[in-house]
């Protein structure tokens, strides 16, 4: 059987990596043998692969919401977008999980002229110039000109002293984080130029899903319990974790719902991070 990629091109249906992306989402062996036995009653060569996707998905919700979310965690970074704003504070608190003071949006003046930051991290001694490159399609992949134009950007600014966080510092670190694919010689560039990359599968086991996945910080809008303008409401007021809702369940205060279905969402969003339910005190 042939599915349809984003891009149109037909390839051979792939049943070992479908049931491996259901295994990630923390669904069991009996869980990801149902699904596939209910999808393969539906499923049609020429098959798009955002059907698939999508069939998967109500399956999965089927079973429990926060496998759902789990499995749905690349589209939902893409829906931090349209724009890249968004996607910027919830990297910031990517590198808040690991004890880093962030800032965004800044505008800082290098040797030559001013340059847009999206943010920029401290820890200890070191400071970090990030770049994020936000991507709103499926197969988007940043290519080699996005490390080599940030280089020049850490070039003009990494001499400079500036005052953070009660300090002076300069910037010993360049960091380009995407929520896309990077090509080969993206990769090779930013590596022999010691820059820091991070997209959606890179690096090999500290990759966004591998970083994601392990410390439980996944963007609020992976839930499948509240609509895109509950998510959009949340975020407006800053909150971009799934965990903000279990270190502070009031905000669901925040959206015009039942007690019983603000109970609902802090459920699915234990299970997402922890695995298993707790109800609000």
């Amino acid at each position: 059987m042939k599915v349809r990629k984003y891009s149109g091109e037909l390839v051979d249906f792939d049943l070992q990596r479908l049931k491996g992306s259901l295994t990630k989402s923390g669904a069991s062996n009996e869980t990801v043998e149902l699904v596939w036995e209910k999808m393969n009653k539906t499923i049609f060569d020429g098959m798009s692969t955002k059907q698939l996707y999508r069939l998967a998905f109500q399956l999965l919700k089927q079973q429990r919401n926060s496998l759902a979310a789990r499995y749905s965690l690349k589209k939902a970074l893409r829906d931090l977008g349209p724009t890249g704003y968004l996607f910027e504070k919830w990297v910031a608190r990517l590198f808040e999980h690991t004890n880093h003071h962030t800032l965004t949006s800044l505008i800082l003046e290098g040797n030559a002229v001013s340059h847009e930051v999206d943010v920029i991290a401290q820890k200890d001694n070191d400071l970090s110039l990030i770049e994020c490159k936000f991507r709103n399609t499926v197969d988007a992949k940043v290519s080699v000109t996005n490390p080599m134009y940030f280089l020049s950007r850490f070039v003009d600014l990494s001499d400079k002293e500036f005052n953070f966080f009660d300090r002076p510092i300069k910037f010993t670190q360049a960091w380009l984080v995407t929520n896309a694919y990077l090509t080969k010689d993206a990769i090779e560039f930013a590596n022999y130029y010691k820059l820091n990359l991070l997209s959606w599968d890179y690096p090999n086991g500290l990759s966004i899903k591998n970083r994601v996945d392990s410390a439980g910080l996944y963007p609020l809008t992976c839930l499948t319990s509240i609509n895109t303008q509950e998510k959009d409401k949340l975020l407006s007021l800053n909150y971009m974790l799934v965990k903000d809702i279990l270190d502070e369940p009031r905000i669901l205060e925040h959206l015009n719902t039942t007690t019983y279905r603000r109970k609902k969402i802090y459920q699915e969003a234990n299970e997402l991070v922890y695995g298993f339910p707790v109800n609000p005190e």
